[in-house]
């Protein structure tokens, strides 16, 4: 066998164990029709508490770039009310009232909390964040703010149209590709928030094409380093732009984490190039964690 062909045995079976890893960041048809009953049920005693003009999901459950397991993650639901609810300084009354309501028909949910924008359930096997919200006058939402007594203008609409037009540009493997580099921050402390890392990474590689999974994640870390420092314009052209560190991470230490993750996946690249298939996974590995299979 020729050292080419060699080559291109040592690739696939890298590409298999990929595809492996993309398998394991899938919630379950179990799991799905576990969340689709739990949401459909919160969102019914929100529409019998309050006069509910819409309500609909989104987040990262809509838009397909949740990770598994089901229990860390969370399925957002929006529901825009009555303006007769509106007041301007009644952000953190709106998020009260709504988890009183909530309380009323979840007696014994552990926790059940304003969080920031959204009304937190924390169920058994996933969280919940309901998010009440109001039609904004010239299109698009505004939500409350409870932490800086404000409200914010945003239209999670067009992220899901943004993020469906993205992937389709890139054949579907972009969505994909964004599960993975999440898996990643899971697996190094979540430093970055989620939202911020799905308009980076779409921002790195629009225009480029993926060809694999491996070079898709080592072009992201590349480009990353510089990109990181930056906020990026929210795609629904509402409010200021998008900000990624969580508490806990500032800029020297999310480009050191890049650079460090740029760096194994390059060597796991050049193993791969060897026929090191085995330490080339073992690399990978080190990057997302357990997910991403050593053998498949």
């Amino acid at each position: 066998m020729t050292g080419h062909n060699s080559f291109k045995v040592a690739i696939g079976e890298i590409a298999q164990n990929f595809e492996r890893f993309k398998s394991n960041l899938q919630i379950i048809s179990l799991q799905q029709e576990t969340t689709s009953a739990r949401q459909k049920t919160v969102r019914e005693v929100v529409e019998a508490k309050f006069n509910v003009l819409d309500t609909f999901l989104t987040g990262s459950y809509v838009r397909q770039t949740m990770i598994a397991p089901l229990k860390d993650a969370d399925i957002d639901i929006f529901t825009v009310l009555s303006p007769d609810y509106y007041k301007q300084d009644g952000q953190l009354a709106l998020l009260n009232a709504l988890m009183a309501a909530l309380k009323v028909s979840y007696p014994t949910t552990p926790r059940i909390s304003p969080n920031g924008q959204a009304v937190t359930i924390i169920f058994t096997d996933f969280r919940a964040d309901v998010v009440p919200a109001f039609n904004r006058q010239g299109g698009g939402y505004i939500i409350a703010d409870s932490k800086n007594g404000k409200w914010i203008s945003t239209n999670p609409k067009s992220h899901i149209t943004y993020k469906t037009e993205q992937n389709s540009w890139h054949n579907g493997n972009l969505v994909p590709l964004i599960k993975m580099i999440k898996c990643w921050n899971r697996h190094s402390g979540s430093p970055f928030s989620s939202f911020y890392l799905e308009l980076l990474i779409s921002k790195i590689l629009t225009g480029i094409t993926i060809s694999n999974y491996p070079s898709g994640v080592r072009y992201f870390f590349d480009k990353a380093r510089e990109q990181i420092k930056y906020t990026i314009p929210d795609p629904a052209g509402l409010g200021s732009n998008v900000s990624g560190f969580n508490p806990g991470t500032n800029v020297v230490s999310a480009v050191a984490l890049i650079q460090k993750s740029y760096d194994t996946a390059i060597e796991a690249e050049r193993l791969t190039s060897l026929g090191f298939n085995l330490k080339a996974a073992e690399k990978w590995q080190g990057l997302f964690g357990d997910y991403f299979p050593i053998y498949v």
